[in-house]
């Protein structure tokens, strides 16, 4: 099991304890690294990017509203439609406090239906598994900006504000506390932004949940090969004459060429290596990424993709309470493992570890977090580090 102690060694001497880690299954210093099962022969893997799904988990869904809401870069709507979904009971204690809510937020260009996805309802919501529905009350948000939430692309277009991950953080707290009526999650589930998402939770809203597992994101600022992407398409996007400052009517041609470049950097290389051995296999794959590229709408892409300038949680890390277990793949290009951020960062959370799970040819770079069969594993670690809901808790029929 992981160590319960942070790391506390030097640099050098945590970077040789890394080599070790990286190479085993074996825990240490607080540092798991693992390889899951390998799947089926590569020639059955999919290149797809699954940014939308269809819904497998039976939910209630609702729009939470918010009138005049003031967002951080002084701009107000005068109003804000903020779309959750929620499945399963929530309990509550002697008080009548929920104590079993789970928040699972999503990534980039996504939303919520997403995460309720058949691999995700098999992997994580099914009887006896980590997030079972039958146990835990599972909130699913779609972000500011994205699924049927307000975005630009309603009709505000590029006069949309422009909102930040703080933004999107805080939207969030307010279905929780305000239109659920819950002061305090039992934990917090999120992957690329919506890891980078719970670990602004932690810290901007340290009273307002128990334990969060940030997922494919590390707890700095965005720079780097993360920050050089993001750049490249934004100015794809806005320096493309069909962009037409926003008002647009057929899909940028400067997005669908960047897009391309985009999915492969969210791959893993050994994946890739695996799945284009030729010429017609890498043109099916640009010519896929295009396609899906053109079911975007550009506006809510290039918000979506700039909201991440105001992210940056370093500097408030020592100040986290809530207990934190966070999950990277080897094989993502976005976060590099190379770069020691977690070794690096982790010692100063006071309750956190983490895991560096070991890429292969099976395994999907950054989008594993799309496969979560290849990772529910360590979400039930995850559950058993956060502890249980108190047992006192009883079946309510409403939040």
């Amino acid at each position: 099991m992981l160590a319960d102690m942070p790391i506390t060694a030097p640099w050098n001497f945590l970077m040789q304890r890394r080599a070790l880690c990286l190479g085993a299954s074996l825990l240490m210093m607080g540092c798991a690294s693992t390889r899951p099962p390998l799947a089926a022969p590569t020639a059955g893997i999919s290149t797809a990017a699954p940014f939308s799904a269809a819904s497998a988990l039976a939910v209630h869904s609702a729009d939470a509203t918010f009138a005049n809401h003031r967002f951080r870069d002084g701009t107000t709507l005068p109003e804000v439609r903020i779309h959750y979904a929620t499945a399963g009971t929530p309990r509550r204690d002697a008080t009548g406090a929920v104590t079993n809510a789970v928040l699972l937020l999503h990534w980039t260009g996504s939303s919520g239906e997403v995460l309720r996805s058949k691999p995700f309802a098999d992997a994580l919501f099914a009887p006896g598994k980590p997030l079972d529905a039958a146990k835990y009350f599972l909130i699913f948000p779609d972000s500011i900006g994205h699924g049927r939430s307000s975005k630009p692309s309603d009709g505000l277009r590029a006069r949309f504000p422009a909102y930040g991950y703080q933004d999107m953080v805080e939207l969030q707290h307010r279905v929780v506390t305000e239109t659920l009526g819950i002061p305090r999650l039992h934990a917090i589930v999120g992957l690329s932004m919506g890891g980078m998402n719970a670990w602004l939770w932690s810290e901007l809203y340290p009273d307002s949940v128990q334990a969060v597992m940030p997922i494919v994101s590390l707890p700095a600022r965005i720079s780097g090969r993360n920050l050089l992407w993001r750049r490249f398409v934004s100015h794809q996007i806005r320096n493309d004459p069909e962009w037409s400052g926003g008002e647009y009517t057929n899909p940028p041609r400067g997005w669908l060429e960047a897009f391309p470049v985009f999915r492969m950097l969210l791959d893993g290389v050994p994946h890739l290596q695996a799945t284009l051995p030729d010429v017609p296999a890498a043109d099916a794959f640009v010519q896929e990424a295009i396609a899906q590229a053109a079911r975007f709408d550009a506006n809510d892409i290039l918000y979506a993709l700039e909201s991440s300038a105001d992210y940056d949680p370093e500097p408030a890390l020592g100040a986290i309470k809530a207990k934190v277990f966070a999950l990277n793949f080897t094989d993502d290009e976005f976060n590099p493992v190379s770069l020691g951020t977690l070794e690096q960062l982790m010692p100063r959370v006071k309750r956190g570890r983490f895991v560096l799970q070991q890429g292969h040819e099976a395994s999907f770079g950054h989008f594993t977090q799309a496969h979560p069969e290849q990772w529910a594993e360590h979400v039930a670690a995850f559950m058993a580090y956060a502890g249980e809901p108190p047992q006192t808790a009883v079946p309510s029929e409403s939040p």
